[in-house]
């Protein structure tokens, strides 16, 4: 799967609301995606609902065509609201296409793509000396 870097013409930040990730969820399921939840119940004993952040990751390709996107999920935790989980999960390239995306301005894209890399690299609070 042949990573998407920040200046991909498929790179893209995006804000979802629950009710489409749930929606994505069961695509994956029906479509029998590799990276997905097992279930809706299980993804919504993890995910709190409200917005969730998606980025592009990686794009699988078949014959030339791609056909699924792997995409970052940045979300609330149901255990504490307050946490924060990255998750990934594959979308259909059509939903892919279809989702609002919040990264149009190049210095915004910067600061989203930093974002996701600092909360994949692990975020916690610190005390300043």
């Amino acid at each position: 799967m042949p990573m998407i870097r920040s200046t991909d013409p498929d790179f893209r930040v995006c804000r979802i609301d629950f009710a489409t990730l749930v929606d994505i969820q069961s695509e994956a399921e029906d479509r029998g995606f590799a990276t997905r939840w097992t279930s809706v119940d299980a993804l919504r004993g993890q995910v709190k609902e409200g917005s969730v952040v998606l980025q592009s990751l990686m794009r699988e390709e078949r014959g030339g065509d791609v056909r699924a996107y792997r995409c970052l999920l940045l979300f609330a935790t149901v255990e504490d609201g307050d946490t924060g989980g990255v998750a990934t999960i594959d979308l259909d390239p059509v939903r892919f296409r279809s989702l609002e995306r919040l990264d149009r301005d190049p210095d915004v894209r910067k600061a989203l793509t930093r974002m996701f890399s600092l909360a994949l690299g692990g975020i916690s609070m610190v005390t300043k000396k």
